[in-house]
């Protein structure tokens, strides 16, 4: 990466699924992604548990000395539905409120194979950064092609003008963990210049949560 600015990243959030998925292709990637991220120094912060890949990249970043924090919504803990985390753990009471906590104390996102709570995790943070309500870079890890139709879509929509070029470029996409971290290292955001006029406040509550009300 030699000439490129990289930006400082201690803290990745990691969207994955509470399955292990059908190929163990997905599993052994997760776990690569955890010895990455210890090599390079970089925390995880991440949906709390131990289930499926959410329990691999937790444990193989522990295993490489750094800090795990597990945010999870406090429902999720009753009668241990999702197994110890590993790590610090910090209950919520909504899954609004766990993604926002996520997005606050990360300095990048990355995605990897899971199902719809996964994709929803990834599309707010896309669609926050569009909106301008935070900068950070956002990478989905590309195990054996799970993404390519996802991909492919997005593409479409591109080609449809219903997202535009400069946002296209909000989300990365790599073939291996350390072409992702890079990627994302030096990603440089491009704010739309209409909505980059939109203010987003925080909230004066004494949790001091962020308030996504926008102010026109």
């Amino acid at each position: 990466m030699e000439g490129v600015l990289v930006r400082k990243i201690k803290k990745i959030c990691v969207f994955c699924g509470a399955n292990s998925g059908k190929d163990v292709a997905f599993v052994n990637a997760t776990f690569h992604l955890g010895k990455v991220l210890g090599k390079r120094k970089i925390d995880l912060v991440y949906g709390g548990g131990k289930l499926g890949l959410m329990g691999c990249v937790s444990t193989a970043v522990a295993q490489h000395e750094r800090q795990v924090l597990g945010i999870i919504p406090s429902a999720f803990t009753i009668n241990n539905l999702v197994g110890e985390t590993c790590g610090k753990e910090i209950k919520v009471a909504t899954m609004q409120e766990r993604l926002v906590m996520m997005m606050e104390l990360s300095d990048a996102f990355i995605a990897l194979p899971g199902g719809f709570g996964t994709l929803e995790e990834l599309f707010q943070m896309i669609s926050w950064a569009q909106l301008n309500i935070h900068n950070k870079p956002i990478g989905v890890l590309n195990i054996n092609g799970f993404f390519n139709g996802l991909l492919s879509f997005v593409d479409h929509a591109v080609k449809q003008e219903f997202i535009t070029p400069r946002a296209r470029k909000i989300l990365i996409s790599a073939t291996t963990a350390d072409e992702l971290v890079d990627k994302l290292q030096a990603f440089r955001f491009e704010p739309d210049p209409a909505l980059s006029k939109l203010k987003w406040s925080p909230s004066s509550s004494q949790k001091e949560k962020l308030d996504l009300t926008l102010r026109l």
